[in-house]
């Protein structure tokens, strides 16, 4: 059973860091396709940013610059280092492991309030 469990979210000011992790486990991890989301009140959830098995990363224009995406195979763990954080940033924040067989799944999501 895949279990993807997010963390790291919380409370920053404009112009601050953080650093959300995601675990992965019942997968084999470092041929996973891992990505993160996010869904800010009232909308949709928007791709952000993709790290795959090779690994090769993808941004979306948002964040490209400011948020890095990596990985660690040995932890089971994909990390977004979120740097240069705005108001608009505000969501909460997802993870998804590919398998890469048209299955996705999905971690409850941890929430970022960027606000002074």
């Amino acid at each position: 059973q895949v279990q993807l469990v997010e963390s790291g979210g919380g409370l920053v000011q404009p112009g601050g860091s953080l650093r959300l992790s995601c675990a992965a486990s019942g997968f084999t991890f470092s041929r996973a396709t891992m990505s993160w989301h996010r869904q800010a009140p009232g909308k949709a959830r928007d791709f952000i940013a993709r790290i795959t098995s090779v690994p090769s990363t993808y941004y979306d224009a948002s964040v490209k610059g400011r948020f890095p995406v990596s990985r660690d195979n040995s932890e089971n763990t994909v990390y977004l280092q979120m740097n240069g954080l705005k108001p608009e940033d505000t969501a909460v924040y997802y993870c998804q492991l590919d398998s890469g067989d048209g299955i996705f799944y999905w971690g409850k999501g941890t929430p970022v309030t960027v606000s002074s």
